[in-house]
């Protein structure tokens, strides 16, 4: 039994632990809830957009991909400026603004000023997920980190859940207009929140002494500034950080060709109306967001908490999630829009899954100090999938007149990115820097 486990036994005899963690966990849930209504209320407005802007199927995926040409930029400078002022106070300030861009692209007269606003939100919207993968690592141990991470990363599959009906219902008997009014409405509200709950666990009056004792003796990340030496260009020296880029960026390239062009297919395709659309896109991500909690979240947690290889556990869910994934190609070819919809699941419920596997990593591989680095640097690897699947999907769509293609690529890059996870990524533990490899070789 490792030293870990005991202190936490120990913890849990002597105390009565609290549970206020888990507000964190929803608040966390919360962020990347109204992040990703900011990006399913384009992909839901799209064929309504489309027509008002008069744009083709290219246009709209430029469109579709100018949030993340700066949210890609922002990426690692957000790391760094994570790691040196830490989550309470970026996440604070970004999240009072988001809304703003939002508000304003319902304003907006032609395809330039509407490229300009996305461009704009992808900078405040940067630190977000990094933010939530350092708060994660400060707030939960390592047995619980399974669903720690599923809890705030489902948050991105729930805003499809509710987002694109909701957005649908909107614009179809409101105007497109309406659903950037009412995700502006919901950053406001918020931000609110985030202001009043979110502290750093030893600076929060709602933790108990137990609770605090039971987080940081279970491994959470510390607090801490990084050894000397030990930064960016470290960790981009490493295989294991490659392989998990590599793995990323196969996860992110299916994530947003369902993101930016599911409600699409249905229309453009299976010839639904908007409300529809928004109906059979809900579906897969129900699924999604219901298997990420319970596989990838209290699943996993049950494994390693029984003794199983936390590593090889953690690996295996991202390798059999990306593995589903491919199943999205028999979308394409299906005769009827619920065979389609039971594709799209199969493959949204694996790539779901897998997400918790992949954002639990950072904060375990992050040397002291670096979680906000290694996050950052991961979800670069994400964004230019992000980048380039909406613009590559649509180019397809205009030469061929069908989703085949696009689909079939995905499929090779899912192949790609299992590949990196189970080549290049090695044990999922933390990287090797001279003072932790010594604690490793004083253990032996």
């Amino acid at each position: 039994m490792s030293s870990i486990t005991k202190n936490l036994e120990a913890v849990q005899k002597q105390n009565k632990i609290g549970h206020f963690r888990y507000v964190i966990g929803l608040t966390l849930f919360g962020m990347q809830l109204v992040n990703y209504f900011d990006r399913v209320n384009l992909s839901t407005a799209g064929p309504s957009m489309m027509s008002y802007f008069h744009m083709t199927s290219t246009e709209f995926g430029i469109v579709s991909s100018a949030f993340t040409w700066t949210y890609m930029i922002m990426q690692i400078p957000s790391g760094l400026i994570l790691d040196k002022i830490g989550v309470k106070w970026v996440a604070r300030v970004t999240s009072a603004i988001w809304a703003i861009p939002t508000f304003l692209t319902a304003f907006v007269s032609g395809l330039g000023p509407l490229i300009l606003i996305r461009v704009i939100l992808g900078v405040v919207e940067a630190p977000n997920t990094p933010a939530g993968s350092k708060a994660a690592g400060y707030w939960f141990p390592l047995r619980e980190r399974g669903v720690a991470t599923a809890l705030y990363d489902s948050g991105t599959k729930f805003a499809n859940v509710i987002g694109v009906p909701a957005c649908a219902f909107l614009v179809l008997h409101y105007g497109w207009q309406s659903a950037f009014y009412f995700t502006a409405a919901m950053s406001v509200i918020f931000s609110i929140w985030y202001w009043i709950i979110y502290r750093n666990p030893r600076e929060s009056t709602h933790l108990s002494k137990a609770e605090l004792d039971y987080i940081e003796q279970g491994g959470a990340q510390e607090d801490a500034q990084p050894e000397p030496g030990v930064n960016l260009w470290f960790v981009l020296r490493q295989r294991k950080m490659w392989g998990l880029m590599l793995g990323n960026f196969a996860y992110n390239y299916a994530t947003f060709m369902f993101l930016t062009w599911l409600p699409s297919f249905f229309v453009k395709t299976l010839k639904l109306n908007i409300q529809q659309s928004g109906f059979m896109t809900a579906i897969p991500w129900l699924f999604g967001f219901v298997a990420e909690i319970i596989v990838g979240g209290i699943f996993v947690d049950h494994l390693i908490k029984k003794g199983m290889d936390a590593s090889k556990v953690r690996k295996t869910i991202i390798v059999v999630g990306l593995s589903m994934g491919i199943a999205l190609v028999g979308a394409a070819y299906s005769p009827s829009v619920w065979v389609a919809v039971m594709w799209f699941t199969i493959a949204l419920t694996g790539v779901c899954v897998s997400a918790a596997g992949f954002w639990a990593i950072p904060s375990i591989i992050a040397p002291t100090g670096l979680v906000g680095v290694v996050s950052s640097t991961m979800n670069v690897s994400g964004m230019v999938a992000a980048i380039i699947t909406p613009i590559i999907t649509g180019a397809a769509v205009d030469a061929t007149g069908s989703f085949a293609t696009a689909f079939i690529l995905i499929g090779v890059v899912l192949a790609i990115g299992i590949f990196g996870i189970l080549v290049l990524m090695g044990p999922i533990e933390q990287m090797k820097t001279d003072s932790n490899a010594a604690r490793t070789i004083e253990a032996h």
